[in-house]
């Protein structure tokens, strides 16, 4: 019987990771253990999930607590899908992240990954995350540790370079992206081969097979359809000049580069708007469908598995089965030799009963190698800030931002930073930079 913690479960992931688990036969006695801080989102997923326990006679187990170290003993998993101080993609301090950059010319698309407002994301959400993996350290050293968070590949490259805990960061770009051009193409998703490398949110699409067919010739036939450029217009541009596709959505890809965003008329050329963020949560999760809480309405889940790895991955390691995903791990050994060593890759990875492990890629094109380290440079300053207190590192990867380069002169963007970074500290959210500090950091909440 594994031990599953979910940290964030009041998130878009809660529910849906635990229908996964309990979707595989091999895991159907899980202990599910979810985590929040919300008691009202916790007891929500926390009866959705036992319901649909109930309604499929399963042998699984549900429990959930607002502290986590009720939760870590002897776990043999942790997911984590945190935000810090406020929900992931509205209100305070996400609102701050997008508008403040706006002020100074730079619209973001999301700002989670790499960006200014990603940056901020990281200072206030990478200590806090971390401590988390300090408590797994004490209470379930032998835990797998499977992020869901963003920064991807922030987070990841802190996680692993400063703590003991196997790790790995999980997305699910590679799997929407490769289904939407399998329909693109007409061909059924699992008779499609394709391997990709690179790192989160910029990974390539290297090879794209049908029964052993290239298919990067017919996908080159999108180029000029207006149909698809509609929708698709940045990465089949993209693809254009640099030969290969990316894996992140079209408007997450537009903000890695700076050939996108940059002035008004671009942005109209690619159909993308300005950013608008929300004060308040406006979505519904899957246990607060219509009608959820009155008599004979309350939602049940369907035994199906989505597109996460998770639940894959798990299993894999609970039955020795080898399971094949793409993950988020440090380049140790050069997995991708021209990218650096200790960077944060999103590699071919296997989960066995042995554990994770990152598969050997080689070099990438020099020219998508080049891409993929602008990225890398922002996450490196960001990573130093957190690990040293070091607010100039901060400074330094906003500087370094594709879009910010490409729009706000030093000057400007000096002023930018301390205008987010006076925002986030009244907020209390940048504690961990005060040396003197000695109370609680902010607490964490679902995305």
């Amino acid at each position: 019987m594994a031990k599953i913690v979910i940290i964030g479960a009041g998130s878009g992931f809660g529910g849906r990771l635990s229908i996964d688990i309990l979707s595989c036969e091999a895991l159907r006695d899980a202990q599910i253990c979810l985590c929040d801080l919300h008691e009202g989102r916790l007891e929500q997923v926390r009866a959705y999930v036992q319901r649909t326990i109930d309604r499929y006679n399963l042998p699984a187990t549900v429990c959930a607590s607002t502290d986590r170290r009720d939760l870590l003993p002897d776990a043999d998993f942790v997911i984590t899908s945190i935000s810090v101080g406020g929900g992931a993609y509205y209100g305070f301090p996400y609102t701050a992240e997008v508008r403040i950059p706006q002020k100074y010319g730079i619209d973001q698309a999301v700002a989670d990954t790499v960006s200014v407002g990603a940056v901020f994301r990281f200072l206030r959400t990478g200590p806090v995350q971390h401590q988390i993996v300090r408590d797994m350290e004490q209470l379930c050293p032998g835990a797998i540790l499977l992020n869901h968070t963003n920064p991807m590949a922030m987070l990841s490259w802190l996680h692993c370079a400063d703590s003991s805990i196997q790790y790995v960061g999980l997305c699910h770009g590679i799997q929407g992206t490769t289904q939407m051009l399998a329909n693109w193409l007409g061909i059924p998703y699992k008779e499609i081969s394709y391997s990709c490398a690179g790192i989160n949110h910029l990974s390539w699409i290297m090879d794209f097979q049908h029964h052993g067919q290239d298919l990067y010739p017919r996908l080159f036939e999108f180029i000029d359809d207006p149909e698809k450029r509609k929708h698709e217009g940045c990465r089949l541009d993209i693809m254009k000049h640099f030969g290969r596709f990316c894996t992140e959505s079209n408007h997450h890809d537009s903000e890695y580069l700076p050939y996108f965003r940059r002035t008004p008329e671009l942005m109209a050329h690619y159909g993308f708007k300005a950013r608008e963020v929300a004060d308040e949560f406006r979505g519904k999760r899957e246990w607060m469908a219509d009608g959820a809480g009155e008599q004979g309405a309350e939602p049940v889940g369907e035994l199906r598995r989505s597109g996460e790895y998770t639940s894959g991955i798990i299993e894999g390691v609970v039955t020795d089965t080898p399971y094949r995903f793409y993950g988020n791990v440090l380049n140790h050994g050069s997995l991708i030799n021209n990218l650096p060593a200790n960077c944060c890759v999103e590699v071919l990875t296997i989960a066995d009963a042995g554990g994770i492990h990152a598969m050997h890629y080689g070099d990438l094109p020099p020219h998508l190698a080049a891409l993929c380290r602008s990225n890398v440079a922002v996450q490196e300053l960001a990573v130093k800030a957190v690990l040293e207190r070091d607010k100039e590192a901060a400074f330094h990867a906003c500087c370094l931002d594709p879009n910010a380069a490409a729009i706000v002169p030093l000057d400007g963007i000096r002023e930018m930073f301390e205008e987010l970074w006076t925002a986030l500290d009244q907020g209390g959210l940048l504690n961990w930079f005060d040396r003197t500090y000695t109370g609680a950091l902010p607490e964490t909440c679902a995305t």
